[in-house]
């Protein structure tokens, strides 16, 4: 009898703890509130998760596995899309914004101005706004794949160059204005050549746990 009820309180307490994880809405996505000051020179993607890791810290989620949103070409590259774990991911309010990777890059994703906020749960200025801080810095195509385009793997605030970037209100110029991920390049990857084309340096960070 003895046995059985310790078997029955480990059952129990399996059930909760699995059903306090699957009801973990807590914040995993965010855009970064600042960047790194140097434009899209991250200081490499160690760099840019170090920034991801700081920010989420001060909203009291620094003990997620945080990553940028950020892909890298050339040898040793790495596809964003293969960083940021399996999801879900939610935003500061709780709201879930993708179930999973393949989710995050359909058409069923929930991002928007209204859903992609900072870590501290700030809209994003967008389109329209003043001034327009909509092109978040991905260096990665439509897929979540890397692109050609990423100032130098993230080590380079040049005037020449670029990074794609995409719209986090979905909307705006570009080949595809209305992709989260990649609506066009950036014009140079200083700082003010991202203010000038649109954005303020600002990168997706997600919990990969």
């Amino acid at each position: 009898m003895r046995i059985m009820k310790i078997f029955l309180a480990l059952i129990s307490a399996l059930f909760v703890y699995n059903t306090a994880q699957a009801q973990d809405s807590s914040l995993s996505f965010f855009i970064t509130s600042k960047g790194s000051g140097e434009g899209a020179n991250l200081g490499g993607l160690n760099g840019a998760d170090m920034i991801c890791k700081s920010l989420a810290t001060a909203a009291g989620q620094g003990d997620k596995n945080w990553k940028a949103y950020l892909s890298t070409n050339g040898e040793g590259g790495v596809n964003a899309k293969d960083r940021i774990g399996d999801g879900p991911w939610y935003n500061a309010k709780g709201v879930m914004v993708a179930m999973n990777v393949a989710d995050l890059h359909s058409d069923n994703n929930k991002l928007s101005k209204e859903n992609s906020l900072t870590e501290m749960g700030m809209m994003v200025n967008g389109r329209g706004d003043s001034p327009n801080m909509h092109d978040i810095i991905t260096g990665s195509n439509l897929d979540g794949t890397a692109s050609e385009m990423t100032c130098n793997n993230w080590t380079s605030s040049a005037e020449e160059g670029g990074a794609n970037a995409g719209h986090h209100d979905r909307s705006g110029g570009g080949a595809n204005p209305t992709s989260w991920n990649f609506a066009h390049p950036s014009r140079g990857c200083s700082q003010p050549n991202l203010i000038a084309t649109g954005g303020n340096g600002y990168f997706y960070c997600f919990a990969a746990n």
